[in-house]
C-alpha cells in the first residue's frame, strides 16, 4: 500500500485503536538478521508512513558488541541516514505485549530514494524480481532449530534441560516447563505460520516447524519467528539462541530450506514424472547451481566464526558438496514427495543465518543453475562424508568469504554494493576473533608454558 495515501493508514489506525493498541513497533533486519526497531505512538503513525523513520545507516555496520565497522557508506560518509517506512500490510498484534502491534519496515536511502544496499529484505526482493523475469516463483519452507538456556548459578548460561536420548519428543519428559506448548500458542497468534514443534536432538534444543509459502513471505516469517522466540525467552529470564554451535558437548542448530518453484500458472515446475528421479530439468539445473555456488553460498548460510564448528563427520551437518535422494547426509537432499510436493532441501545453513540472505543466496544460486542448464553429478548413495567422492565446503568463515568474493556470478545477482559491504563487515569479524584470546587457549597453555 502507498505510505502517502492517508485513507488506508486511517483504516489501520481505527482497527488498531478498536483492539486497544496504541503503539506500533516498526522492525527491520540488520545484516546479521537481528531486529532493529522503533516504537511509534499510534497517533504519530501517519507521519511515520509519510516521512519515514530516520536511522543511522551504520546500524548495518554495527557489530553485536556495538562497534561500528568501517564499511563503505558508513563512517567514511559521515554516518548518513537511512529512512524506514512502516509496511502496514505486515501489521500484527503482539500476543505478549498488550497494546502493541508490530510491522516490518521498508528501508530506503534518502539521498537516492532507492533501497539501501545493505537492506536484506530488499536484496531478496531484487533476486526474486530476477526469478520473475524467468517465469519462476520460488516457494520456501524454513526449518529452524535453537537452544533454550537458563541462568547458571555458577555464572553464564546452561541448557534449560540436560535430558539426553529424548530425540524428537514432546511433553514433560524433554520439556519440563512446557516451553514448546507456550511457544506454539503464542506464535500461532502472531501469524508466522507455525505448524508443530518438538524437542530436537540435544538437551534443551527445540525445533518449531513453519509452513511453506512464497519466498519473501517465508523470509519475513522466519525473521519474525526468530525475533519472537528470543523475546519470549527474555520475558522468562531465559536465553534462546540460534547460534550454530553454542556448546562443546552438543551438536549444532540448523536452518534447513525446502525450495521449489511455481510457474505463472501456479504449477510446481520441479516435478516431472517422466524425468530421471521424477525431477524436471529445472529442478536438476537448480540443484546443480546450488552445488556449483556452494562455497560462496556458505558465507551467507554459515555466516559466523562459530558456524564452522558445527561441521564434521557424523554431525549430520553437511561439509561436503553433494546431493542425494532422501539422504540426510547430503548437502542437498531431495525429499521423496513428488507432484506439488517436489522440492529440494538445502541442509547447509545453520540457525544463525539471516533468513533473507540465506534465501536470497539459495535462490540466486538455483537461478544461475537454471540459466546455465547444467546437470548435477550422480546423486550420493549411502552414508556420505567421503572426501573421495565429493569436494569439501570452506572450513572457516574467512575461506567462505574468499569464495563469495571470487564468485562474481553470484555476487552480480546479489548486487556488488551489498557484497562489498557484507565482505567488509564479516572480515572485520574474522579479524576481531583472531585477535581475541579464548578460554581454550588459556586452559591449554597457561599452566604448562
Amino acid at each position: 500500500m502507498s505510505a502517502s495515501d492517508p485513507q488506508p493508514v486511517r483504516r489501520h489506525m481505527d482497527r488498531l485503536a478498536a483492539e486497544g493498541i496504541d503503539v506500533v513497533r516498526v522492525t527491520y533486519p540488520d545484516l546479521i538478521g537481528t531486529d532493529r526497531a522503533r516504537d511509534v505512538l499510534l497517533d504519530h503513525l501517519p507521519s511515520a508512513c509519510d516521512h519515514g523513520l530516520a536511522f543511522c545507516r551504520a546500524v548495518y555496520h554495527t557489530s553485536p558488541q556495538g562497534d561500528v565497522v568501517p564499511v563503505p557508506g558508513g563512517l567514511d560518509a559521515g554516518l548518513p541516514d537511512i529512512c524506514v517506512r512502516p509496511d502496514l500490510d505486515t501489521l500484527v498484534p503482539l500476543p505478549w505485549e498488550p497494546g502493541v502491534a508490530a510491522c516490518l519496515g521498508d528501508v530506503t536511502d534518502p539521498a537516492t530514494g532507492l533501497p539501501a544496499p545493505e537492506s536484506p529484505r530488499d536484496l531478496l526482493r531484487a533476486v526474486l524480481d530476477r526469478c520473475t523475469e524467468h517465469g519462476l516463483r520460488p516457494v520456501v519452507g524454513p526449518e529452524l532449530e535453537y537452544f533454550l538456556c537458563e541462568p547458571d548459578p555458577a555464572g553464564g548460561w546452561r541448557r534449560y534441560s540436560e535430558a539426553s536420548g529424548v530425540v524428537y519428543t514432546a511433553g514433560l519428559r524433554a520439556d519440563p516447563d512446557n516451553h514448546v506448548l507456550r511457544m506454539l500458542r503464542l506464535l500461532r497468534d502472531l501469524n508466522v505460520g507455525v505448524i508443530s514443534g518438538n524437542h530436537e536432538f540435544d538437551g534443551g534444543q527445540f525445533e518449531i516447524n513453519l509452513t511453506h509459502s512464497d519466498a519473501m513471505d517465508a523470509a519475513d516469517r522466519a525473521f519474525r519467528f526468530k525475533s519472537a522466540i528470543k523475546e519470549l525467552a527474555r520475558k522468562e529470564g531465559r536465553l534462546a539462541t540460534f547460534m550454530a554451535k553454542p556448546f562443546n558437548d552438543a551438536g549444532g542448530s540448523g536452518f534447513h530450506l525446502h525450495l521449489s518453484c511455481d510457474n505463472d500458472e501456479g504449477h510446481n515446475v520441479f516435478d516431472d514424472p517422466s524425468a530421471p528421479h521424477g525431477l524436471s530439468a529445472t529442478a536438476r539445473h537448480a540443484a546443480a547451481g546450488i552445488l556449483a555456488h556452494a562455497p560462496a553460498l556458505a558465507a551467507l548460510a554459515n555466516p559466523t566464526v562459530n558456524s564452522y564448528k558445527r561441521f564434521g563427520p557424523d554431525t549430520l551437518a553437511p561439509w561436503l558438496i553433494d546431493w542425494g535422494l532422501d539422504n540426510r547426509s547430503a548437502m542437498v537432499r531431495i525429499p521423496p514427495e513428488r507432484g506439488s510436493g517436489a522440492r529440494l532441501e538445502l541442509r547447509l545453513g545453520d540457525a544463525g543465518a539471516n533468513p533473507y540472505l540465506l534465501i536470497a543466496g539459495t535462490v540466486a544460486a538455483a537461478l544461475l543453475g537454471v540459466q546455465a542448464g547444467e546437470e548435477p553429478p550422480a546423486p550420493l548413495e549411502g552414508y556420505g562424508y567421503d572426501t573421495a567422492k565429493s569436494a569439501t565446503l570452506p572450513t572457516s568463515l574467512s575461506a567462505a568469504l574468499d569464495a563469495l568474493e571470487a564468485d562474481t556470478a553470484l555476487a552480480d545477482v546479489l548486487g556488488k554494493d551489498f557484497t562489498t559491504s557484507y565482505l567488509a563487515y564479516k572480515r572485520d569479524e574474522v579479524a576481531r576473533f583472531q585477535r581475541h584470546v579464548t578460554d581454550w587457549e588459556f586452559t591449554e597453555y597457561a599452566y604448562h608454558l
